[in-house]
């Protein structure tokens, strides 16, 4: 499953979160896939992709990282997917 992950630094501050990746890294567990991300031209908001077979992956990664960043998550299909379910309806 892939997953559109919106996350908002916390007080509009990328910092903090770039900091703990340069030091850290992803922080990620090993089933849980960065795809690519994204980050507006303001550096408050970053758009990542990732995908999992697992959601519970994204809890876990989330917990490390929302004392800096708060998340709004999105199970998403690809366009092709979402061309190929309405098809039928068309």
């Amino acid at each position: 499953m892939l997953y559109m992950i919106i996350e908002h630094f916390k007080n509009e501050n990328p910092l903090p979160v770039y900091r703990r990746f340069r030091d850290q890294g992803r922080l990620a567990p090993e089933r849980l896939i960065y795809i690519s991300s994204w980050v507006d031209q303001k550096m408050h908001r970053c758009y990542q992709l990732m995908e999992t077979d697992d959601p519970t992956l994204i809890e876990q990664w989330i917990a490390n990282w929302n004392d800096i960043v708060e998340f709004e998550v999105y199970e998403v299909v690809t366009s092709k997917e979402a061309a190929e379910r309405v098809a039928p309806l068309l």
